[in-house]
Protein backbone atom coordinates (compact mmCIF):
# COMPACT_ATOMS: atom_id res chain seq x y z
CA UNK A 1 0.00 0.00 0.00
CA UNK A 2 1.12 3.56 -0.66
CA UNK A 3 1.75 5.62 2.48
CA UNK A 4 -0.89 8.27 3.00
CA UNK A 5 1.54 10.97 4.08
CA UNK A 6 2.71 13.58 1.57
CA UNK A 7 6.38 12.94 0.66
CA UNK A 8 9.07 15.56 0.28
CA UNK A 9 12.03 14.55 -1.87
CA UNK A 10 14.83 17.00 -2.75
CA UNK A 11 12.56 19.91 -2.08
CA UNK A 12 9.79 18.74 -4.46
CA UNK A 13 6.31 18.16 -3.07
CA UNK A 14 4.53 14.99 -4.21
CA UNK A 15 0.78 15.56 -4.00
CA UNK A 16 -1.47 12.94 -2.40
CA UNK A 17 -4.06 11.18 -4.49
CA UNK A 18 -7.76 11.57 -3.71
CA UNK A 19 -7.74 8.09 -2.14
CA UNK A 20 -4.79 8.97 0.08
CA UNK A 21 -6.42 12.22 1.16
CA UNK A 22 -9.61 10.36 2.09
CA UNK A 23 -7.60 7.80 4.10
CA UNK A 24 -5.78 10.57 5.95
CA UNK A 25 -9.09 12.28 6.74
CA UNK A 26 -10.50 9.09 8.24
CA UNK A 27 -7.38 8.38 10.28
CA UNK A 28 -7.30 11.91 11.72
CA UNK A 29 -10.99 11.65 12.56
CA UNK A 30 -10.68 8.31 14.38
CA UNK A 31 -7.67 9.45 16.40
CA UNK A 32 -9.00 12.89 17.28
CA UNK A 33 -9.60 13.60 21.00
CA UNK A 34 -13.17 14.49 20.00
CA UNK A 35 -13.92 11.00 18.63
CA UNK A 36 -16.55 9.67 21.08
CA UNK A 37 -14.81 6.68 22.66
CA UNK A 38 -14.35 8.13 26.16
CA UNK A 39 -10.54 8.00 26.20
CA UNK A 40 -10.43 11.07 28.47
CA UNK A 41 -11.75 8.92 31.34
CA UNK A 42 -8.74 6.56 31.44
CA UNK A 43 -5.05 6.96 32.30
CA UNK A 44 -3.68 3.42 31.78
CA UNK A 45 -2.45 3.30 35.37
CA UNK A 46 -0.71 6.68 35.22
CA UNK A 47 -2.90 8.12 37.99
CA UNK A 48 -1.75 5.36 40.32
CA UNK A 49 1.90 6.11 39.51
CA UNK A 50 1.39 9.82 40.18
CA UNK A 51 -0.38 9.14 43.48
CA UNK A 52 2.50 6.95 44.64
CA UNK A 53 5.09 9.55 43.63
CA UNK A 54 6.77 7.66 40.79
CA UNK A 55 5.66 10.31 38.29
CA UNK A 56 6.01 13.84 39.67
CA UNK A 57 7.61 16.16 37.09
CA UNK A 58 8.37 16.45 33.34
CA UNK A 59 11.37 14.10 33.48
CA UNK A 60 9.56 11.28 35.30
CA UNK A 61 6.49 11.75 33.10
CA UNK A 62 8.60 11.37 29.97
CA UNK A 63 10.40 8.36 31.41
CA UNK A 64 7.15 6.64 32.40
CA UNK A 65 5.63 7.03 28.94
CA UNK A 66 8.85 5.99 27.20
CA UNK A 67 8.99 2.83 29.30
CA UNK A 68 5.42 2.05 28.26
CA UNK A 69 6.38 2.55 24.61
CA UNK A 70 9.45 0.36 24.75
CA UNK A 71 8.47 -2.36 27.23
CA UNK A 72 4.94 -1.84 28.57
CA UNK A 73 1.32 -1.48 27.56
CA UNK A 74 1.89 0.79 24.59
CA UNK A 75 4.52 -1.62 23.28
CA UNK A 76 2.26 -4.68 23.53
CA UNK A 77 -0.66 -2.73 22.05
CA UNK A 78 1.57 -1.73 19.12
CA UNK A 79 2.38 -5.34 18.27
CA UNK A 80 -1.28 -6.33 18.64
CA UNK A 81 -2.25 -3.42 16.36
CA UNK A 82 0.27 -4.44 13.69
CA UNK A 83 -0.77 -8.08 13.69
CA UNK A 84 -4.50 -7.21 13.67
CA UNK A 85 -4.02 -4.84 10.73
CA UNK A 86 -2.21 -7.55 8.79
CA UNK A 87 -4.91 -10.15 9.53
CA UNK A 88 -7.74 -7.78 8.58
CA UNK A 89 -5.90 -6.66 5.47
CA UNK A 90 -5.50 -10.31 4.42
CA UNK A 91 -9.15 -11.02 5.27
CA UNK A 92 -7.93 -13.75 7.62
CA UNK A 93 -10.82 -14.17 10.06
CA UNK A 94 -9.19 -17.05 11.97
CA UNK A 95 -6.03 -15.06 12.60
CA UNK A 96 -7.99 -12.00 13.69
CA UNK A 97 -10.07 -14.09 16.10
CA UNK A 98 -6.90 -15.54 17.61
CA UNK A 99 -5.45 -12.04 18.00
CA UNK A 100 -8.62 -10.87 19.78
CA UNK A 101 -8.34 -13.75 22.24
CA UNK A 102 -4.62 -13.21 22.79
CA UNK A 103 -5.05 -9.46 23.30
CA UNK A 104 -7.61 -9.96 26.07
CA UNK A 105 -5.51 -12.59 27.81
CA UNK A 106 -2.42 -10.37 27.65
CA UNK A 107 -3.99 -7.59 29.78
CA UNK A 108 -2.08 -7.64 33.11
CA UNK A 109 -4.76 -6.08 35.35
CA UNK A 110 -8.54 -5.86 35.59
CA UNK A 111 -8.55 -2.08 35.08
CA UNK A 112 -6.39 -2.22 31.97
CA UNK A 113 -8.66 -4.90 30.52
CA UNK A 114 -11.70 -2.76 31.35
CA UNK A 115 -10.07 0.24 29.66
CA UNK A 116 -9.09 -1.43 26.41
CA UNK A 117 -12.44 -3.24 26.05
CA UNK A 118 -14.45 -0.10 26.81
CA UNK A 119 -12.50 1.95 24.29
CA UNK A 120 -12.49 -0.83 21.72
CA UNK A 121 -16.22 -1.46 21.89
CA UNK A 122 -17.01 2.27 21.85
CA UNK A 123 -14.78 2.74 18.81
CA UNK A 124 -16.32 -0.22 17.02
CA UNK A 125 -19.85 0.98 17.74
CA UNK A 126 -19.46 4.54 16.52
CA UNK A 127 -17.26 3.61 13.55
CA UNK A 128 -19.69 0.93 12.37
CA UNK A 129 -22.35 3.65 12.23
CA UNK A 130 -20.30 6.45 10.66
CA UNK A 131 -17.55 4.69 8.67
CA UNK A 132 -18.94 1.18 7.96
CA UNK A 133 -16.92 -1.44 6.12
CA UNK A 134 -16.98 -5.22 5.76
CA UNK A 135 -13.93 -5.71 7.98
CA UNK A 136 -15.61 -4.00 10.95
CA UNK A 137 -18.86 -5.88 10.36
CA UNK A 138 -16.99 -9.20 10.49
CA UNK A 139 -15.09 -8.12 13.60
CA UNK A 140 -18.29 -7.20 15.44
CA UNK A 141 -19.96 -10.48 14.44
CA UNK A 142 -16.91 -12.49 15.46
CA UNK A 143 -15.87 -10.80 18.72
CA UNK A 144 -19.09 -9.26 20.01
CA UNK A 145 -18.46 -7.00 23.04
CA UNK A 146 -14.89 -8.23 23.48
CA UNK A 147 -12.84 -6.08 21.11
CA UNK A 148 -9.70 -4.46 22.49
CA UNK A 149 -8.95 -0.92 21.36
CA UNK A 150 -5.88 -1.52 19.13
CA UNK A 151 -7.65 -4.35 17.29
CA UNK A 152 -10.71 -2.19 16.62
CA UNK A 153 -8.69 0.74 15.23
CA UNK A 154 -6.35 -1.51 13.23
CA UNK A 155 -9.30 -3.34 11.65
CA UNK A 156 -10.95 -0.06 10.70
CA UNK A 157 -7.71 1.18 9.16
CA UNK A 158 -7.23 -2.00 7.14
CA UNK A 159 -10.87 -2.04 6.09
CA UNK A 160 -10.60 1.51 4.76
CA UNK A 161 -7.25 0.94 3.02
CA UNK A 162 -5.22 3.05 5.46
CA UNK A 163 -1.69 1.65 5.38
CA UNK A 164 -0.19 0.07 8.50
CA UNK A 165 2.77 2.44 8.93
CA UNK A 166 0.85 5.74 9.20
CA UNK A 167 -2.09 4.21 11.06
CA UNK A 168 0.14 2.63 13.72
CA UNK A 169 2.27 5.74 14.19
CA UNK A 170 -0.87 7.88 14.31
CA UNK A 171 -2.44 5.59 16.90
CA UNK A 172 0.70 5.70 19.04
CA UNK A 173 0.84 9.50 18.76
CA UNK A 174 -2.76 9.68 19.97
CA UNK A 175 -2.10 7.25 22.83
CA UNK A 176 0.95 9.20 24.01
CA UNK A 177 -0.95 12.47 23.70
CA UNK A 178 -3.68 11.02 25.92
CA UNK A 179 -1.11 10.07 28.55
CA UNK A 180 0.40 13.55 28.45
CA UNK A 181 -3.05 15.11 28.78
CA UNK A 182 -3.66 13.03 31.91
CA UNK A 183 -0.29 14.07 33.33
CA UNK A 184 -1.02 17.76 32.68
CA UNK A 185 -4.12 17.44 34.85
CA UNK A 186 -2.53 15.35 37.60
CA UNK A 187 1.22 16.03 38.02
CA UNK A 188 0.61 18.91 37.13
CA UNK A 189 2.53 19.90 34.02
CA UNK A 190 2.26 23.03 31.94
CA UNK A 191 0.93 22.82 28.38
CA UNK A 192 4.34 23.73 26.95
CA UNK A 193 6.05 21.07 29.07
CA UNK A 194 3.58 18.52 27.77
CA UNK A 195 4.31 19.44 24.18
CA UNK A 196 8.05 19.22 24.80
CA UNK A 197 7.58 15.67 26.08
CA UNK A 198 5.59 14.80 22.94
CA UNK A 199 8.34 16.30 20.75
CA UNK A 200 11.04 14.42 22.66
CA UNK A 201 9.22 11.12 22.13
CA UNK A 202 8.87 11.49 18.35
CA UNK A 203 11.78 9.19 17.54
CA UNK A 204 10.75 6.70 20.24
CA UNK A 205 7.25 6.44 18.75
CA UNK A 206 8.70 5.87 15.28
CA UNK A 207 11.12 3.22 16.57
CA UNK A 208 8.36 1.47 18.51
CA UNK A 209 6.12 1.37 15.45
CA UNK A 210 8.91 -0.01 13.27
CA UNK A 211 9.83 -2.72 15.78
CA UNK A 212 6.15 -3.63 16.30
CA UNK A 213 5.66 -4.19 12.57
CA UNK A 214 8.54 -6.68 12.69
CA UNK A 215 7.42 -8.55 15.85
CA UNK A 216 5.16 -11.61 15.97
CA UNK A 217 2.76 -12.27 18.85
CA UNK A 218 4.73 -15.30 20.01
CA UNK A 219 7.78 -13.06 20.49
CA UNK A 220 5.93 -10.38 22.49
CA UNK A 221 7.10 -9.71 26.05
CA UNK A 222 6.78 -6.81 28.49
CA UNK A 223 8.76 -5.87 31.60
CA UNK A 224 7.06 -2.96 33.38
CA UNK A 225 6.07 -4.59 36.65
CA UNK A 226 5.81 -1.31 38.57
CA UNK A 227 3.32 0.04 36.04
CA UNK A 228 1.20 -3.08 36.52
CA UNK A 229 1.43 -2.80 40.31
CA UNK A 230 0.36 0.86 40.12
CA UNK A 231 -2.58 -0.17 37.96
CA UNK A 232 -3.60 -2.79 40.53
CA UNK A 233 -3.33 -0.34 43.42
CA UNK A 234 -5.42 2.19 41.50
CA UNK A 235 -8.36 -0.23 41.61
CA UNK A 236 -8.74 0.43 45.36
CA UNK A 237 -7.45 4.01 45.45
CA UNK A 238 -9.76 6.18 47.59
CA UNK A 239 -9.82 9.32 45.43
CA UNK A 240 -9.65 8.93 41.66
CA UNK A 241 -10.09 11.22 38.68
CA UNK A 242 -9.71 8.45 36.07
CA UNK A 243 -11.25 5.00 35.73
CA UNK A 244 -7.83 3.35 35.31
Amino acid sequence: MTPIVTALDRGLSIAMTTEQTAALYRLLTWLSPSYPVGAFAYSQGLEGAITQGYVRDPATTRGWIEDSLTAGCLWSDSVIFARAHAAANDDNADALAAICTFAQAFQPTAELKLETLALGNAFLGVTRQTWPCEALARLEQMAGPNVVYPVAVATAAAGHCVALEPSLEGWLHAAVSSQISAAIRLVPLGQSEGQRILADLEKVIAATALKARQTELEDLTTCTLMAEICSMSHETQHTRLFRS
